[in-house]
């Protein structure tokens, strides 16, 4: 039941490789037989560079699916603006147990990636790149890369290069946790939305995408955007790297152009001939029935048409014999436990709604599934990076596309089919713990504190979400959005000035940790004028 996918599966294609050129010769092709498979890449100028993403249509591959050409645009005007140097970064943090293209590329044609970041690197005048992974596999490919080409981290080089290592968790993948992780913080989301393009790295302008989109833009400027566009759909040319798993008889990394029909990638993995439903993107993605798998094209176009989505190209069929909902409540729970802790809707919302969708398995009634469907909106759009808006995605498209099994379980006694744990997750249905950086040190720790919000005498000033963005965010009613919330290791400094500077005195802080003893380990709410007099000194 739900065993991890190697970090290499079986490799196939669908038509002529372009991404996957070379891997019928060789496991992994260093930088030698690199070029001799691919040949040289000559340098383009900026503008160069945007004009051929955009006549391409490249699209961010990693799920969000940005045009690439505007993230490269608006960098390079940041940059320019600014009169600094902007930075780009690589994620390979592929931490979706479903997912693996990304692991592929970087495990076997480490080079093409390379080769897509070094020429943005070069068009814009970045003097820093950064590949971010989580895998000791892709860790070591990649640092043997940068060590076949020359480049390093040293003070004294041209383009300063290195790999960031962080664990293997959901939020580690946002751009926004790894740029936190890059700059020496811990590998979760800040309080705060920003904009990479703008300030990212050390604060400077930078170029983020996932590793995919380099190596399809390495392809393009090789062989031309006429060249490209000979492939696939005219809208959307190129190929796909899919992941395939689920109820297949051989789990495989595939590239295929796009305008290829889903239900041939399917047969080429082994899935059932009529599968009850296909995931579609992931554990971020949606549900589509068997009907409308035979009308699907692998194209981010045709799968928003039917429903679908491309997502982080994760496919993932499930058979008729298998309980969908009980399949769908494994990832709902390895959802919830992949939440940061740091936002009340995502740390609160995401086990209250794998909870509710236990309850419709166990005969709820319309009354839970209410309950889910509420709890799915109230999360969406409030937290700080996009895990809770993919979860609540899943979660809703769930719902949508297993009516009849709902009604069964909702109203009668179940559907009488097992389940098979045919969906993969981590070794014991979770990845690895240990958010910031893998480290045991004592910022990156479990919590060992709770704040409370004391509602008889909050007024809604808002300073507690100025000061503690981890934990608070403010409703449109102007009110903390959470009453109660665990408190990140390394902001519990943050959490104790926040109790002192608070004009209504309505913040407290209790010692949760395995040494606490009673409430009166609890931390001292300060009066107002001695909070002022400490934050003076």
């Amino acid at each position: 039941m739900n065993e991890a996918l190697p970090d290499v599966p079986e490799v196939r294609v669908v038509g002529l490789p372009q991404l996957t050129s070379g891997f019928d010769l060789v496991d992994r092709l260093d930088l030698q037989m690199h070029l001799k498979v691919h040949g040289p890449l000559e340098p383009l100028g900026g503008e160069q560079l945007a004009q051929l993403a955009e006549r391409i249509n490249l699209r961010g591959r990693g799920g969000a699916g940005f045009p690439f050409h505007k993230k490269l645009r608006s960098v390079a005007e940041s940059a320019i603006k600014r009169g600094v140097r902007p930075v780009v970064v690589v994620n390979g943090s592929e931490d979706e147990p479903a997912c693996r293209k990304d692991t592929v590329l970087i495990n076997r044609a480490p080079h093409l990636i390379l080769d897509g970041a070094l020429l943005c690197a070069e068009a814009m005048g970045a003097r820093t790149l950064v590949v971010g992974v989580t895998r000791e596999s892709t860790q070591r490919s990649m640092e043997q890369a940068l060590a076949e080409r020359g480049l390093s981290n040293g003070r004294r080089s041209a383009l300063r290069a290195r790999v960031q290592r962080n664990p293997v968790r959901m939020v580690t993948g946002a751009a926004a946790s790894l740029i936190r992780s890059i700059d020496g913080g811990p590998a979760i989301p800040p309080g705060r939305k920003t904009s990479a393009s703008k300030s990212g790295v050390g604060g400077a302008p930078t170029l983020l995408s996932n590793a995919e989109t380099f190596a399809q833009l390495a392809i393009a400027a090789r062989i031309g955007p006429e060249r490209y566009g000979n492939t696939g759909l005219y809208d959307e040319p190129g190929t796909v790297m899919l992941t395939v798993s689920g109820a297949v008889a051989r789990p495989m990394v595939i590239e295929v152009p796009t305008g290829v029909p889903l239900r041939y990638v399917l047969q080429l993995a082994g899935a059932p001939p009529v599968p009850q439903g296909v995931l579609t993107g992931g554990y971020h993605g949606k549900w589509i029935d068997a009907a409308t798998v035979n009308d699907a094209i692998v194209s981010r176009n045709s799968l928003d048409a039917v429903g679908g989505s491309l997502g982080a190209g994760a496919i993932l069929p499930i058979s008729q014999d298998t309980c969908p909902l009980g399949e769908s409540l494994m990832v709902a729970k390895w959802l919830a436990e992949e939440s940061a802790n740091q936002c009340g809707p995502c740390y609160l919302g995401l086990p209250a709604a794998a909870r509710g969708l236990e309850d419709i398995l166990g005969g709820g009634g319309p009354a839970a599934l209410e309950a889910v469907r509420q709890v799915a909106k109230n999360v969406k759009r409030r937290g700080a990076c996009s895990h809770p808006d993919g979860s609540a995605m899943f979660l809703e498209s769930t719902l949508k596309a297993f009516t009849e099994d709902i009604a069964a379980h909702a109203l009668g006694g179940g559907c009488g089919r097992p389940v098979a744990g045919v969906l993969p997750l981590f070794e014991g249905g979770r990845a690895p713990t240990g958010i910031p950086g893998g480290a045991e040190s004592e910022e990156n720790g479990p919590s060992r504190q709770k704040i409370f919000v004391d509602w008889t005498l909050c007024r809604g000033h808002g300073l507690c979400a100025d000061l503690l963005p981890e934990v608070f965010q403010l409703g449109a009613d102007g009110f903390p959005t959470v009453a109660q919330a665990q408190v990140p290791r390394y902001a519990e400094a943050k959490a104790l000035r926040a109790v002192r500077r608070c004009p209504a005195l309505a913040l407290r802080i209790e010692d949760t940790g395995p040494q606490a003893k009673a409430p009166s380990r609890n931390l001292p709410v300060l009066s107002q004028g001695r909070g002022r007099r400490a934050l003076g000194r």
